[in-house]
């Protein structure tokens, strides 16, 4: 694998874990680059962990994994989805008071892991190549590292204009993100 080609497999396993990160941006009280750094690091070691671990399941889990990754992340993503947009209903006064100033470790790897899910049957076809997998890890965890710690960023300055919309708007993302997942693979596009 080329230079090129990793990198794009790179934003491409990147671009969900962007877009559930502006949810997860919108969805905090003003956050800092501190918190979007952390958020980041959580999300790019579990980018760069399951297509590791997808290589080393190889032949065996193959096809356990393709045949239930995109139901995993769609129940995921969707519980985690609904679940911002009931929040989003919250009349104006509560919202403020319950806007955390960062997320639990644990909401954060459960919506990274979601968003990686696609990385573990990646790294499963690249075992049947030759290919290096470690460096191809860490660019896909690299790449996933700056891509949610930006989009935690672009969530503050969506969160600060659209306001709780904003936060029904990031969930509907997630349920979005979960709902194409399944149908690209329920489709035979995935």
């Amino acid at each position: 694998m080329n230079l090129l080609s990793t990198a794009a497999l790179a934003l491409a396993m990147s671009t969900d874990a962007f877009a559930a990160a502006i949810g997860k941006g919108t969805a905090l009280q003003k956050p800092r680059w501190s918190e979007a750094l952390r958020t980041g690091l959580i999300f790019g070691v579990i980018e760069a962990i399951t297509p590791l671990i997808g290589w080393a399941l190889g032949l065996a889990a193959a096809s356990y994994v393709k045949q239930w990754d995109h139901w995993i992340a769609f129940v995921l993503l969707g519980v985690l989805g609904v679940r911002m947009v009931m929040a989003g209903f919250k009349p104006d006064e509560e919202e403020e008071a319950e806007k955390p100033n960062r997320h639990s470790f644990w909401v954060l790897a459960i919506t990274g892991f979601a968003t990686s899910i696609d990385a573990m049957a990646v790294g499963v076809g690249l075992a049947f190549l030759d290919v290096s997998i470690l460096p191809v890890a860490l660019t896909i965890g690299c790449a996933t590292f700056a891509m949610v710690t930006l989009g935690v960023m672009v969530g503050r300055v969506l969160g600060n204009v659209a306001g709780k919309r904003a936060e029904m708007l990031g969930g509907l993302l997630l349920i979005g993100i979960g709902s194409a997942i399944l149908f690209e693979h329920l489709s035979g596009a995935g």
